[in-house]
């Protein structure tokens, strides 16, 4: 494992990034993992499929082709009894693990690490024990805040992935009214400020997407609509996927709400579902837009729009061109830069 991590902490160093993590490498899927860090999962959840899925059953024929080996994801544990956080030994391997790679580059000048928000688990490791989903995501909420600390306690910049704020509209939540959807995004808001009590904003960021996968997109949730409850979640930056084709143009709905002055923009420019190779042209003039849509070039890192390896055997991007992607995420931010702070580019 610590070679694994060593590997993704050189080669992101190699391709320019700054601010960098371990690629996960100690967890099947990005929020599964939790079920072997609580007591109280067993069986199965077996959650719905998004609608796309349903709507496409060629689709989920083409992925079954594509992922014949893949972990378990649709049909995650579910809460059967009284969820516990059983001790911080394994995140704290984790966050130890992870410092001292990056020690070793000496390169990052930033340091962070993932973890579910208590919404994306209440959806995906569904509840068959508590009265209710809220008593399940308060419960969820209280537990997730030993990792939460734990991740902070150790130097590193905590980031909150939050798919459910957004993906969610299409499946777990796929049956409310938009209206009762909002009020449900802002309970799951709610129990994340509630779960990081007590860590600076500025030790923070929130990550929200539409689900990294390759595939329609028709029935996502339209940002301007989830854009007021993200700004009430008490943190110091938002990521958020922007270079997804379908979700491109939402640099609209940041220009008619304006990014509060507390909160920096980590927009998505470089898209985590497709090999293609992004521009080092086509960052910059992403950037350009963020920063215009933002009205502030302090408050804008590039970053890309989810992680590359959502779950174990299910990466989109073959790894040889997830380092090309992240080389050019460095250069097309340079670019932006020179343009932006009127110096030279990097070479």
């Amino acid at each position: 494992m610590d070679r694994a991590v060593r590997h993704v902490v050189d080669k992101q160093v190699q391709a320019g990034i700054d601010i960098g993590n371990d690629g996960e490498q100690q967890r099947v899927g990005f929020q599964t993992y939790v079920a072997h860090r609580m007591s109280g999962f067993g069986g199965e959840s077996k959650r719905r499929r998004g609608r796309d899925y349903e709507e496409f059953p060629a689709l989920v024929e083409t992925l079954s082709r594509r992922f014949p080996k893949r972990s378990r994801m649709q049909n995650a544990p579910e809460a059967r009894g009284e969820v516990r956080y059983l001790g911080t030994a394994i995140i704290q391997q984790e966050t130890d693990r992870v410092l001292r790679a990056a020690k070793a580059t000496g390169a990052f000048a930033e340091c962070f690490m993932t973890a579910p928000s208590p919404g994306i688990v209440s959806t995906t490791m569904l509840n068959a024990y508590y009265p209710s989903h809220d008593a399940y995501l308060a419960a969820l909420a209280r537990e997730m805040r030993n990792e939460y600390q734990a991740i902070h306690q150790a130097g590193l910049l905590l980031q909150i992935d939050a798919p459910d704020l957004a993906m969610d509209r299409a499946m777990f939540y796929r049956d409310l009214s938009d209206a009762d959807f909002v009020k449900r995004c802002e309970r799951h808001v709610a129990a994340i400020n509630e779960a990081i009590e007590g860590i600076p904003r500025d030790r923070v960021r929130l990550h929200c997407c539409w689900g990294n996968w390759d595939g329609p997109h028709i029935y996502d949730v339209p940002l301007e609509l989830i854009l007021p409850i993200l700004y009430q979640a008490k943190v110091g930056a938002l990521s958020i996927e922007l270079a997804n084709p379908r979700h491109q143009h939402e640099y609209d709905a940041l220009r008619r709400h304006k990014l509060p002055s507390h909160l920096a923009l980590l927009p998505g420019v470089i898209d985590t579902t497709t090999n293609i190779v992004e521009h080092p042209e086509v960052v910059a003039r992403r950037l350009q837009e963020a920063v215009d849509a933002v009205g502030d070039r302090e408050r804008v890192i590039a970053s890309t729009d989810c992680g590359f390896g959502t779950f174990t055997n299910r990466e989109w991007v073959i790894e040889a061109v997830v380092w090309l992607k992240l080389k050019s995420l460095r250069q097309g931010a340079d670019v932006a830069s020179a343009r932006l702070w009127g110096r030279k580019a990097a070479g």
